[in-house]
């Protein structure tokens, strides 16, 4: 019989240890940073050879193993989080996880990343194990190992962003971008406002316009652009880099601060949602509007449903309203409707609200291009064929058909004759497989505008999602206080937007210390909830 015994220097735990490690450090390195999957295999080797070179846990005078936990555990876990989260969102935005924490988290489709949850913490008690045996038999290791527990603690980007937010309480002026803030008023409505039909796509970013980068992922999509305005350079803050917080961005002109300590009851859910402000629904529901939203998701999950029906829309559907409404019940993802369902919906919506008469808003969010890989719907696979689970350029293909289709049907049945159709990401995308060829170079939000005579035109401006509110307010013929609405400027007109006058790095510094318009966003949050005891709000019927 043939000898399958493992050669000497496997038999031990010391390479197995050197190894977990390795391979947790590159994995990292790889997460946290720009360098490409496969620099993961030389690091391994790298961190290897040197372990070999300087005999890391077999040291040349060794001295008796010692029974000691390593201070470093706490500022490996808490490292481990981060590149979950960096693994899992591509970009860690602090905002976001205070936000959902308090906004509410349940009804989410996120149940792939519950087992890649899993995976990371039986990868993490590997390292953690790996890492303690090493401290234990390495003297040398041991001593310097506190000095090691300073730095992980000192280089978590995590904790960085933590104390930045910390030391908000005590800046000097925290009330900069408050200064910069006009509220937005309709000053002069045209004698016939036209209807507002909205589509939020999804994390779908006008960066896949890019043919050589992402092929003809997107060209749906840019043809219909043809048509209608499109808004290049569109950029993305900090604090409006997910759903909720994109939309609050393009319909309130300002990003999107959690309420943290202003939210007295801390473990209760938020029952309203940026009240201090009046934001795209306030001002259409003053002038005689109807309004609708429409989500394939469920309206519970961060507070979608409290932020719409707080802000001017009579009608909020999602997944818990639309889904029993389905031909067939199982044709669902774990988020929710496919865009296919939800566009059925949508112009079923349009067509009451036209018989209904006068001005309407519908704004309606998609789910196709959702990270990491995107739901495509049935109708795409018939006509793309069969989608791998993987590729998210044929989820963003799927989505960018899907509107496009839509409006094209709708306006051959003279449905959006009086009618301004926006088109907008939420926000840019998530890690998704194209993710290396999405952060080569510099990324824009998708924002076109067709209808209500607009001539077709293409607008080139270093913007935010801010300035969608008064751009979108003056493409329906208001007119707004000095082409201003929030933090956002019209793109119409030649003020320069905040982004052009003080650049992205400037402005995400300021967030980062600003607490006066924290403050007016949630002001009134905590007086009494908007529904009484045993009362079922509109967005959870």
């Amino acid at each position: 019989m043939s000898d399958l015994t493992l050669p000497s220097w496997l038999r031990g735990p010391r390479w197995w240890a050197l190894l977990t490690l390795g391979l947790a450090l590159a994995f990292s390195a790889v997460t946290v940073s720009r360098l490409p999957g496969p620099m993961l295999v030389p690091l391994v080797a790298g961190w290897l050879l040197l372990a070999r070179r300087l005999h890391w846990g077999a040291p040349p005078h060794p001295e008796p193993p010692a029974r000691v936990w390593p201070w470093s555990l706490v500022p490996l876990i808490l490292w481990g989080i981060y590149v979950y989260l960096a693994d899992s969102f591509g970009i860690v935005d602090l905002g976001a996880v205070f936000f959902h924490l308090q906004a509410g988290i349940s009804e989410h489709g996120g149940g792939e990343r519950i087992v890649a949850a899993a995976l990371y913490t039986l990868a993490m008690l590997l390292v953690l194990a790996a890492f303690t045996w090493l401290v234990r038999v390495d003297h040398r290791w041991r001593l310097q190992e506190r000095l090691l527990a300073l730095a992980l603690l000192a280089s978590n980007p995590l904790l960085f962003g933590l104390g930045q937010r910390g030391a908000a309480i005590v800046t000097e002026d925290g009330a900069w971008l408050d200064r910069q803030y006009v509220a937005p008023e309709i000053r002069q409505a045209p004698p016939a406002p036209p209807n507002l039909l909205v589509f939020y796509l999804e994390s779908l970013e006008h960066t896949y316009a890019d043919r050589e980068r992402f092929g003809d992922a997107y060209a749906p999509l840019a043809e219909l652009g043809q048509r209608g305005v499109v808004f290049e350079g569109v950029r993305q803050l900090d604090n409006t880099g997910w759903t909720m917080a994109g939309m609050i961005a393009s319909q309130c002109g300002t990003p999107l601060m959690p309420a943290g300590l202003l939210h007295d009851s801390q473990f209760e859910p938020l029952e309203r949602v940026v009240p201090g402000v009046d934001c795209l629904g306030d001002l259409l529901e003053a002038r005689g509007y109807s309004l609708s939203y429409l989500g394939g998701a469920s309206t519970r999950f961060a507070g979608k449903g409290r932020f719409y029906t707080g802000h001017g829309f009579d009608r909020v559907r999602g997944r818990e309203t639309l889904a029993p409404r389905l031909d067939d019940p199982d044709y669902v993802n774990s988020w929710g409707l496919f865009d296919d369902s939800l566009y059925g919906f949508v112009e079923e919506e349009v067509r009451r609200l036209e018989a209904e008469g006068g001005p309407w808003g519908l704004v309606s969010l998609s789910l196709g291009t959702h990270p990491p890989n995107g739901f495509p719907a049935r109708a795409c696979r018939e006509r793309q064929g069969a989608f791998d689970g993987v590729d998210i350029l044929y989820s963003v293909e799927c989505s960018a058909w899907l509107v496009s289709r839509l409006v094209r049907r709708l306006e051959a049945e003279g449905l959006l004759e009086d009618t301004l159709v926006v088109i907008a990401s939420d926000h840019l995308t998530m890690r998704v497989s194209a993710w290396d060829r999405l952060i080569a170079e510099p990324r824009a939000n998708t924002f076109m505008l067709i209808g209500n005579d607009l001539p077709p035109r293409r607008i080139r401006v270093e913007a935010s999602t801010m300035d969608v509110l008064p751009t979108v307010l003056e493409a329906m013929g208001f007119t707004i206080d000095r082409h201003r609405a929030g933090l956002g400027v019209s793109l119409f007109s030649r003020t320069p937007t905040l982004v052009e006058r003080h650049g992205l790095e400037t402005l995400n510094a300021r967030l980062k210390e600003e607490t006066t318009l924290q403050e007016r966003l949630w002001q009134g949050v905590d007086v009494r909830p908007p529904f009484p005891p045993g009362e079922t709000p509109p967005w959870a019927r």
